[in-house]
């Protein structure tokens, strides 16, 4: 099949979260099946990997026209090529991508309806294939899968513009929902600038201004959610506004976990001091040592407790700040390691000062000291609000790192609750979000750890041997894009 993915990040180029990681990992795993795949993102800086074609394309939106350029890295997988395009435009070559200190840019309703005709544009322009006749690009027989409120405009734009000149008659869309709270919103006076014709201003309409999310949600063939569970809140609260709209669509909507890449692998970290598997565990004991001494805590035999997560209320670090004094009462370490909400950075120096052989913060991202943290945690806290997916949970279950999950989103799909008396369960996910609840499981847990240590070895060698591989995503996706392929056909 033709893939073209559309987005606002691919990793490793631009990144702010989990969209990044999927856009970059999920097109090379389908690659590796076989598939044509681009994708298709902005170009916000200078990328060394990535040369300029010479393609240009001409847009015409907001009243004149944009020459925009394309720039291309590719990645052999397999021998498979998965083909990465950068769309050049000044617009996007800002200090982030979305926005700066001041808040978000002022132009993105242009920026990203310029990302989506692109999009359109390149699988039609770049030739990056062979083809009979020499390099040829990936054609008008595609899946265009798009993401979040970015590119959602993708699948209107084919409708209005491409499909009544007699284009892209057997292309599908597919719309990813990584985070349904953020819709692109914008004032209603600003669809003149879209240059579609107001006959198309209803799929865009949602209480008087434009929601691009909406419209992806409306005119899209299939909509994937990161999860089931996801795919089933969005259609009420977690909405946010448009859950009608997504139950609406229930029969096209549908969940699909993310993927984890090889790089968490704790049998070939390079992060690590020593690596292990299912099957021999004695290595997470020297990782969990080497943590320990790294951060200068006590080399000691304790339940070692980790978080690894942006300081911020949708990722319940203040429930964890709740039960602070009752965790510090047991006999346990305590390492996080996040950035974000001010308060909470305090809360976290506090709490190091408060406990020193106990518990640290570290403030800040470190790549390196996420792995070794999943390697060295008997137990990972992860008592998010709300949570599409998740990744650190998988991370953690691959690292023998037993969760403890509020059961929402992906992490509902993914944790199942220890039941003993069946010998069943990776770890415990807790449904009422309450300080209490979370205790709770957090309790059970450690009881495990200290009275049942063969229970507990059978708990991670369970979570171990699952597979979270992009390739299990990868052949998810690929059914979804076959169904979208023979409606077009």
């Amino acid at each position: 099949m033709n893939i073209a993915f559309v987005a606002a990040e691919v990793a490793p180029w631009s990144k702010t979260g989990g969209l990044g990681d999927v856009c970059g990992a999920l097109p090379r795993a389908l690659a590796a099946l076989g598939h044509r795949v681009i994708t298709v993102s902005p170009r916000y800086r200078d990328y060394p990997d990535a040369w300029d074609t010479g393609v240009r394309a001409r847009i015409h939106l907001f009243g004149q026209l944009h020459e925009v350029g394309f720039f291309h890295a590719a990645a052999a997988i397999d021998g498979n090529p998965c083909h990465h395009l950068f769309v050049d435009h000044p617009s996007f070559r800002r200090s982030g991508i979305y926005g700066d200190s001041s808040g978000a840019y002022g132009d993105n309703l242009f920026r990203f309806a310029l990302l989506s005709r692109a999009g359109i544009e390149a699988a039609a322009l770049v030739p990056l294939f062979a083809g009979t006749n020499g390099p040829e690009p990936l054609g008008e027989e595609v899946v265009f899968h798009v993401n979040d409120w970015h590119t959602a405009l993708v699948p209107l734009y084919l409708e209005a513009l491409y499909r009544p000149a007699g284009r892209f008659q057997r292309a599908g869309t597919v719309l990813g929902i990584h985070n349904a709270g953020h819709q692109g919103n914008f004032a209603a006076h600003k669809f003149a600038g879209l240059d579609v014709s107001t006959r198309w201003w209803p799929h865009l309409d949602m209480d008087g201004q434009l929601n691009l999310l909406k419209t992806g949600v409306v005119l899209s063939d299939k909509l994937v959610a990161v999860s089931p569970t996801y795919a089933r809140e969005v259609c009420g609260e977690l909405g946010f506004g448009l859950g009608g709209v997504f139950s609406s669509r229930g029969r096209d909507l549908i969940g699909i976990v993310n993927g984890i890449g090889d790089d968490w692998d704790p049998g070939t970290d390079v992060h690590l001091a020593q690596t292990y598997s299912a099957d021999d565990l004695s290595g997470k004991l020297v990782c969990k040592r080497a943590l320990q001494r790294e951060l200068g805590l006590p080399e000691r035999d304790v339940p070692l407790l980790a978080l690894i997560a942006r300081l911020d209320p949708q990722k319940g670090v203040d429930m964890v700040m709740q039960v602070l004094p009752w965790l510090m009462q047991q006999d346990l370490q305590l390492v996080l390691l996040g950035s974000g909400n001010k308060a909470l950075e305090q809360q976290m120096r506090e709490m190091e000062w408060a406990n020193p052989s106990r518990a640290r913060g570290w403030i800040g991202f470190n790549e390196a000291l996420a792995h070794r943290m999943e390697a060295a945690a008997d137990l990972f806290l992860m008592p998010s609000r709300f949570e599409p997916c998740g990744l650190n949970q998988l991370y953690s279950l691959r690292y023998g790192a037993v969760p403890v999950v509020h059961a929402t989103g992906g992490l509902a799909d993914t944790v199942e609750t220890v039941d003993p008396a069946r010998d069943r369960g990776t770890g415990w996910a807790f449904r009422q979000y309450s300080a209490e609840a979370f205790g709770e499981a957090i309790g059970w847990a450690l009881l495990t750890w200290w009275r049942f240590p063969d229970a507990w070895k059978a708990i991670q060698q369970r979570g171990m041997r699952q597979d979270w591989s992009w390739t299990r995503s990868a052949s998810a996706y690929e059914r979804v894009y076959g169904e979208v392929l023979g409606r077009r056909a």
